[in-house]
């Protein structure tokens, strides 16, 4: 009996060793999430520090399904990308824009959203979206979170073109929208969707000049290579969620959401109702997610709250 322990000791170590020096991907149970918090609608807090939001209540929808769990970690949006190279996080969910230049560095999934960019000015201004962008505006600034495209658009599209306008940085994107609101910035360049959350926080001072048609596609993203072999794990579990990725002619893609599927009923939930609206509803719906595992009843539950 002794012998026979011993013997299956040493095969279970071989084969322990043999996995773990063969290049083969080695399952996890949990995966820590880098996010950049807030940016709503993609990622919020509520009053009490819970952690909620599009991004994060999809990267959870996708866990259930894909059979994992996440633990979020609220990370710098500038140093995400280097927290998953060097293993500090083993995924990046926070509104990323799939680039040539970053996949130059990481892996992205397959696009979950597609987006674009909004140009936020003061009710009182007398700017429009070209004045704005022009640096016509009495403090020639825009403003936009660092590291993000809508940063990136105005170094290369306006300052690279000659225009006269100062591009203000900023650790989190309501930091500059505090700024635009105090007459600190003529604009704030940001994706569309946080931005009319952005002037939802402020109907009476903000609007949106216009859109800048960027067709900007955002993807989780992963450490070069996956070696948790995450990706394929993540592009199932969204198809499986209802949301599929079509090649279109000319290289495009299209993101095709089935009605009523879960994907749909989390879009619905986060996209175009206030921000207290949707803290409101997730407060109300949050157990169906977080205790009971149910991504059906979730989704369906914050479209239903947040169309009362």
């Amino acid at each position: 009996m002794k012998i026979h322990r011993a013997i299956t000791g040493i095969v279970v170590l071989t084969m322990m060793i043999l996995v773990a020096t063969s290049g083969l991907v080695v399952a996890q149970d949990k995966y820590i999430v880098a996010a950049d918090i807030p940016w709503a609608p993609f990622e919020m807090v509520t009053n009490n520090g819970e952690f909620f939001g599009f991004d994060l209540d999809a990267i959870r929808m996708i866990a259930i399904v894909a059979g994992f769990e996440v633990e979020i970690l609220n990370t710098g949006f500038d140093v995400i990308i280097q927290n998953v190279i060097t293993g500090k996080a083993d995924l990046g969910v926070s509104g990323f824009t799939i680039t040539a230049e970053r996949e130059e560095t990481i892996d992205f999934s397959a696009p979950y959203y597609l987006s674009n960019q909004a140009v936020v000015i003061r009710k009182d201004s007398g700017l429009n979206i070209i004045t704005a962008m022009a640096g016509l505006g009495t403090r020639k600034a825009v403003g936009a979170q660092n590291g993000t495209t809508g940063f990136i658009f105005v170094e290369d599209e306006l300052q690279g073109a000659g225009l006269d306008i100062e591009i203000k940085g900023y650790e989190f994107y309501p930091t500059a929208i505090l700024d635009l609101v105090n007459g600190r910035l003529d604009a704030v360049i940001q994706d569309e969707p946080a931005s009319q959350s952005s002037i939802s926080a402020y109907p009476d001072l903000l609007m949106i000049a216009g859109i800048i048609n960027t067709s900007e596609y955002f993807g989780f993203l992963v450490a070069p290579g996956d070696p948790q072999g995450l990706l394929p794990r993540i592009n199932d579990a969204v198809s499986e969620l209802g949301l599929k990725v079509i090649d279109a002619p000319g290289g495009a893609q299209m993101l095709v959401v089935t009605p009523g599927s879960p994907w749909d009923n989390l879009l619905n939930g986060y996209f175009g109702p206030t921000n207290d609206q949707i803290e409101a509803a997730w407060l109300s719906c949050k157990d169906l997610l977080l205790v009971d595992k149910d991504v059906d009843a979730f989704a369906k539950a914050m479209a239903d709250e947040v169309a009362r």
